[in-house]
């Protein structure tokens, strides 16, 4: 599948207006009628029309934007199949103008079955939940068929009559006189909507629109390792569809909560833990958090502040693919601020048995480095 935007040669920002302007160009240059036999122009015309069927309906041109491609190959839409919003209108101002006579026109039919919309929403889950999935319950609203009427419109003990203006036919003929003779079109009955019947009592539940909006509450599946910005897809919780047809899906857009400690990239996981001065300089056996609680671990003697050190295969399972990261974690040296007399009597102590000089600016390589800096 192309970029729909390359296929009609527009820009994402392009209106609607300029999208049936692209439309109707490239349409009339591709038409059957002005090539006939062409089988390569007719491949391209179908093209032109799946196109302009995503970026003419907003809803599915909001999910292209987001998802690209991957939104309709999962079918999110059962793909590209069928006509956008106003494509009728534009093969009948531009085909039916153009070419004149009495032609077929044809429309999709409103009593049909139609899938019904898909629905989209945010969910924010917290890291624990992200690193070892389960089960979450979420809450959406979403239209489905009215229980009184069972999506007929009408009220209870009623039903359609069919339409006065179209007689039952769904659409009516028009017939223009212009300086190079009459033409004759066929347009959707305003009246009915295309549908051949209208109702003359609606629905006191869904005042004649066939459906109710219903407050949903469902159990969902987190898999582990999953990241912000992950898309699970429930099939069938999306709007109902008119004339017993299916329901949409719906799109379930993941965001992770920041942890106070652990920081993700990928699968690795990295925080920084402080250990006292003493435990740097003797080194010493101390339990440190990982994801599943604490583990112990030895802290090497003479260990220097910001050294990282590796656990490996202690980071987060992702369930996709079954590869599990590591866990990185950077020693932080916590120095005391306040010290008791006798404190930095054995500080001071300690430095002059270790003979460490106590002002390192004083120190021979610290001048011997300053030396060869500005030399």
């Amino acid at each position: 599948m192309r970029d729909p935007y390359e296929v009609l040669g527009v820009d994402k920002s392009a209106t609607q207006d300029e999208l049936k302007r692209a439309y109707r160009k490239l349409a009339k240059e591709y038409h059957p009628d002005l090539n006939s036999g062409d089988e390569e122009a007719s491949e391209k015309l179908k093209e032109i029309n799946e196109a302009f069927s995503i970026l003419s309906d907003e809803e599915k041109r909001a999910r292209y934007d987001r998802f690209g491609k991957a939104a309709f190959e999962q079918g999110g839409n059962g793909g590209f199949s069928g006509y956008g919003a106003g494509m009728g209108d534009i093969f009948s101002d531009l085909f039916g103008d153009l070419f004149g006579g009495h032609r077929s026109q044809q429309r999709r039919d409103p009593n049909a079955k139609q899938r019904g919309a898909d629905l989209e929403m945010k969910v924010l889950i917290s890291f624990r939940e992200a690193v070892f999935g389960g089960e979450k319950e979420i809450s959406f609203r979403r239209k489905q068929t009215c229980h009184t009427c069972s999506g007929t419109g009408a009220k209870e003990g009623t039903g359609k009559e069919t339409c006065s203006v179209c007689h039952g036919n769904g659409q009516v003929h028009r017939t223009t006189n212009t300086p190079f003779g009459q033409f004759s079109s066929v347009e959707t009955c305003s009246n009915c909507g295309g549908s051949g019947t209208v109702i003359k009592e609606k629905c006191d539940t869904c005042s004649g629109h066939g459906f109710e909006n219903q407050n949903m509450k469902i159990k969902i599946k987190i898999p582990q390792g999953i990241s912000s910005g992950q898309v699970i897809t429930i099939r069938g919780k999306g709007n109902d569809g008119a004339n017993d047809g299916p329901s949409g899906d719906l799109y379930i857009i993941i965001y992770v909560e920041e942890h106070e400690v652990f920081k993700r990239s990928g699968n690795d996981v990295y925080y920084e833990l402080p250990i006292s001065m003493i435990t740097a300089a003797l080194g010493n056996t101390i339990e440190i958090p990982v994801l599943n609680g604490l583990k112990d671990y030895e802290i090497p003697a003479g260990t220097q502040n910001d050294t990282r050190f590796r656990l490996k295969g202690e980071g987060i399972t992702d369930s996709r693919t079954g590869r599990t990261g590591d866990l990185y974690f950077d020693v932080k040296v916590v120095i005391p601020k306040k010290l008791s007399k006798e404190e930095k009597e054995k500080l001071q102590e300690f430095a002059e048995i270790s003979g460490e000089d106590i002002n390192p600016v004083q120190s021979k390589s610290f001048w011997e480095k300053m030396k060869e800096f500005f030399e």
